[in-house]
């Protein structure tokens, strides 16, 4: 069977995740078709870390029912995790400050040759392989908009020498290398500035307007995109630590 392409439809219905300390959201719906901006906004703390990590199948929900595609949550996790992928992350997909840009591409490059290829793509001569491994980096870093060649040092520059801009556009590059059907980025507003903001919006249209579904964490979702908020979304007035129910969610369903 074919690598399948193009974005996934996203639907859910009074999604809500239940911890220790109570609920991080609740009775959050959402329908979108493939190719959607769909920007999860509220303030942190809310839940929307947590919401974006069920969407993509690396948290367990604990009531409702979602389908990415042709998959359904709560389920068919592993199936939804095969056509995601996540950038920006805190905890998840971070970046080694120490290691180049580079280096980070040809991690990236050799874990999707080893554990995201079928079983007939890894029977291809490896010099086939190779070319693939470098066509992935190649279009990856072209639809995050990221220039090796503008950065500092090139290929060469470390994680920690680049602007938050650029680590961010390097972390989604990373995550496009698996060619997911469903993107996931978390808080876009993280320290960046208003222009960088806008700058971030332009590329996640951008790679919805391509085809791939994006749902992407923020504090106001901007104009045009498939709203889903979290500033109401508990009902006990328990609001945990989402950072400390993703730490055990991801304990439970696995990081990547």
């Amino acid at each position: 069977m074919g690598e399948q392409t193009g974005g996934v439809r996203v639907a859910a219905d009074g999604l809500g995740i239940k911890g220790p300390r109570g609920w991080a959201f609740r009775g959050m719906s959402v329908d979108a078709e493939p190719g959607s901006l769909i920007a999860v906004e509220g303030p942190s703390g809310s839940g929307r870390t947590c919401l974006l990590l069920a969407l993509t199948g690396r948290m367990k929900i604990t009531e409702g029912a979602a389908a990415v595609g042709g998959t359904r949550l709560p389920k068919q996790v592993s199936a939804v995790r095969r056509v995601s992928a996540l950038a920006h992350v805190p905890g998840v997909t971070d970046l080694d400050p120490a290691l180049t840009v580079a280096e980070h591409l040809r991690e990236r490059a050799l874990l999707q040759r080893r554990f995201g290829d079928s079983l007939r793509g890894l029977l291809r001569p490896r010099g086939e392989r190779a070319a693939e491994a470098r066509l992935r980096v190649d279009t990856a870093l072209a639809a995050a908009g990221l220039d090796l060649e503008a950065l500092p040092k090139g290929p060469r520059t470390a994680v920690r020498d680049l602007e938050r801009l650029e680590a961010l556009r390097l972390s989604v590059a990373l995550a496009l290398v698996a060619r997911p059907r469903l993107l996931g980025v978390d808080d876009i507003d993280l320290k960046l500035s208003d222009g960088e903001r806008d700058e971030v919006w332009t590329l996640l249209r951008s790679l919805a307007d391509a085809g791939t579904t994006v749902v992407a964490v923020c504090t106001e979702a901007p104009e045009g995109a498939v709203k889903v908020s979290t500033r109401q979304s508990t009902h006990e007035g328990t609001h945990q630590s989402e950072d400390k129910e993703k730490a055990d969610a991801l304990a439970e369903t696995g990081r990547a």
